[in-house]
């Protein structure tokens, strides 16, 4: 959904910003952020066909961004920042271990490597 915030974020730095040229790179992009609202219901098939129509037509960044700015921004933002449930170091197997043996040291074990991942670099950190 990064792709919508390009797109919207090529309006908001300007007049210059927003008459650029948009690439197919960009189109896909947002026929991509069209695609995503259909499938979640926010547009009806054929409101889905002529936007799509019109994103593959568009000449400039801001028309792009006329065809996806009802759309809310996307839901994925607040979630990136945040930490996995299960951090990207963490042994999984030892994790899975003591949860059955012992769920209380797994659930204690899983915190402590969470915010361990938090303090290391935020969810950057925690993803690698």
């Amino acid at each position: 959904m990064s792709e919508q915030r390009d797109i919207a974020s090529a309006v908001m730095d300007g007049p210059a910003r927003a008459d650029v040229l948009a690439s197919d790179a960009d189109r896909d992009s947002a026929a991509g952020v069209l695609s995503s609202a259909f499938a979640e219901g926010r547009l009806t098939a054929s409101e889905h066909a002529e936007r799509i129509r019109a994103a593959y037509g568009a000449r400039t960044m801001s028309e792009l961004a006329g065809l996806t700015g009802d759309l809310p921004g996307p839901v994925g933002h607040a979630r990136e920042r945040q930490v996995p449930v299960v951090p990207g170091d963490v042994d999984r197997c030892l994790l899975c271990a003591l949860l059955i043996c012992c769920a209380p040291a797994g659930i204690a074990w899983l915190l402590v490597a969470r915010r361990r991942a938090r303090a290391w670099g935020g969810a950057d950190a925690a993803d690698r």
